[in-house]
């Protein structure tokens, strides 16, 4: 009886790969829930590749370094939903403060994309990967595409200065989870906070 032959250090078996794409699909999964729970510091490759069910060195073969898986299952959550933001400068200047605001708080609501989100928030404050994939994600394809709407001399400050008070109320909220604002309605929130953010947009 022949021994069977021993796998290489390092490189992915050739089962282990027969299933992609669904093994890159969970390695993804498993990475945005790994990065949401314990930040980018705290998570470690192999504890990704053990909560996704395959070999560490499936998630190298697919995706290199950390920062690179970092950034793929982040990237795989939230930016289809960052091609909607050109509709928000659409209509009267006068609504665009709530326009911003529902967008802004109908993506952190939505269960498919808070992982994300949160993985991005927590890994941020101390690490620049994920500082600048945040940088990018809300700065060049949030705010850019709202600055550019107002067709205002300073339109990028503004749009940074709303998104600054927007932010600020989603770390209260939904990461450090300050009541009652935690458990306040959507609704509630996106009312009270839509003329502060019609007034950092559009008053002189």
């Amino acid at each position: 009886m022949t021994a069977a032959t021993p796998r290489r250090r390092g490189r992915p078996s050739r089962t282990d790969t027969q299933d992609a794409p669904a093994a890159r699909d969970r390695i993804l999964a498993a990475a945005r829930e790994e990065f949401a729970e314990r930040g980018f510091e705290k998570t470690s490759m192999r504890a990704i590749a053990k909560s996704a069910d395959v070999d560490s060195a499936l998630v190298h073969h697919y995706f290199g370094t950390k920062e690179q898986v970092f950034e793929a299952s982040i990237e795989v959550a939230i930016g289809p939903l960052l091609t909607a933001p050109g509709s928000i400068g659409e209509g009267p200047l006068d609504g665009v403060g709530e326009r911003l605001a529902r967008f802004f708080f109908g993506v952190w609501e939505n269960p498919a994309t808070r992982k994300a989100l949160l993985a991005i928030v927590r890994s941020a404050v101390n690490n620049e990967t994920a500082a600048g994939v945040f940088r990018r994600l809300i700065s060049t394809q949030l705010l850019r595409r709202v600055a550019l709407q107002l067709d205002l001399p300073d339109a990028e400050l503004r749009a940074e200065l709303a998104a600054a008070q927007l932010v600020g109320i989603a770390m209260l909220r939904y990461v450090i989870k300050v009541e009652p604002l935690a458990s306040a309605d959507p609704e509630q929130i996106i009312n009270r906070v839509s003329p502060a953010i019609q007034s950092h947009l559009t008053v002189p």
